[in-house]
């Protein structure tokens, strides 16, 4: 379908630029209206501006609210004027987020360390909460989680980042198990690893904070262009739509993991654990001298 959003609205926090923007735009594209919120009014509102002029179907609406995820008012208004203003207002992309403070943790300023948790773990659980009853007084419901590289891997040096990235995954799986039956679907996104400016803001603080063998890795990623942002978009785009029905509780890999095929394999994902995180033990890997 060309449209498959069409006649959904959608909410997408840090969406005046890098994926978030991005994937803003790929909602709308899809047909669905949107309403965009950062903190950056200027560069909010000429985002807004420019995905205006991509919404060409009736009643197709793209609004604007600046607005701080890590706070419970801010998330509480953003929910009130998503239902007030948009038609169907079904889906929520949790998008905003930090890098937080590089360094060992002993070294790093614990304001900001704690800041960076305020923004992307408790800044995605208060939208949630802000949008949950909603959701589940229409008996339906979108949740997609940007999660990243921190969820699945130690990041040393980027501990607050790693450590809120997990938390959202498994916050994710948590809150799947809550809405089950409900008609709401929760999953997480894993875009890759994406040249924007968190990236820069990681390759400016240079060897010394982040380990030499990780700002090698990503320069060498910047260098190459990184992971296309359109790959996170289209993940986010299935997973807003109706194809994504019932598929819940996941941590999908835009990059790695087939998810256009995942419509037929619902049953199987139902049952069990494919695409979550889970504990490794000796006996999944044959022992313990297997593991050797």
């Amino acid at each position: 379908m060309d449209a498959p959003l069409a006649g959904r609205s959608a909410v997408v926090t840090g969406a005046n630029q890098g994926l978030g923007r991005v994937i803003a735009e790929h909602l709308v594209r899809a047909g669905a209206s949107v309403l965009v919120t950062a903190r950056g009014a200027d560069l909010l509102h000429r985002t807004a501006t420019e995905l205006r002029a991509l919404a060409t179907r009736p009643n197709q609406q793209v609004l604007a609210r600046v607005a701080d995820v890590s706070k419970e008012a801010d998330c509480n208004a953003t929910a009130i004027q998503a239902f007030a203003e948009l038609d169907n207002p079904c889906v929520l992309v949790n998008n905003a987020g930090v890098y937080g403070p590089f360094g060992l943790i002993e070294d790093n300023d614990w304001a900001e360390w704690v800041r960076a948790i305020e923004i992307n773990l408790f800044g995605t659980v208060l939208m949630c909460r802000a949008f949950l009853p909603h959701m589940r007084a229409a008996n339906y419901g979108k949740i997609v989680n940007l999660s990243g590289g921190g969820a699945t891997a130690p990041l040393p040096r980027i501990s607050s980042y790693a450590a809120s990235k997990a938390a959202v995954v498994r916050f994710t799986e948590t809150l799947a198990e809550e809405t089950r039956g409900t008609g709401i679907d929760v999953n997480a996104v894993a875009p890759g690893a994406l040249n924007t400016r968190l990236m820069d803001d990681l390759i400016a603080a240079g060897p010394e904070k982040v380990g030499q063998a990780f700002f090698d890795k990503m320069t060498k990623t910047r260098d190459s262009g990184g992971t296309p942002l359109d790959k996170g978009a289209e993940l986010s785009v299935f997973l807003a739509s109706a194809a994504s029905d019932g598929i819940s509780g996941r941590l999908l890999s835009a990059v790695w993991d087939d998810w256009a095929n995942l419509p037929a394999q619902r049953d199987q994902l139902a049952t069990g654990d494919i695409y979550t995180l889970r504990r490794i033990t000796p006996e999944d890997r044959g022992g313990w001298k297997k593991c050797a």
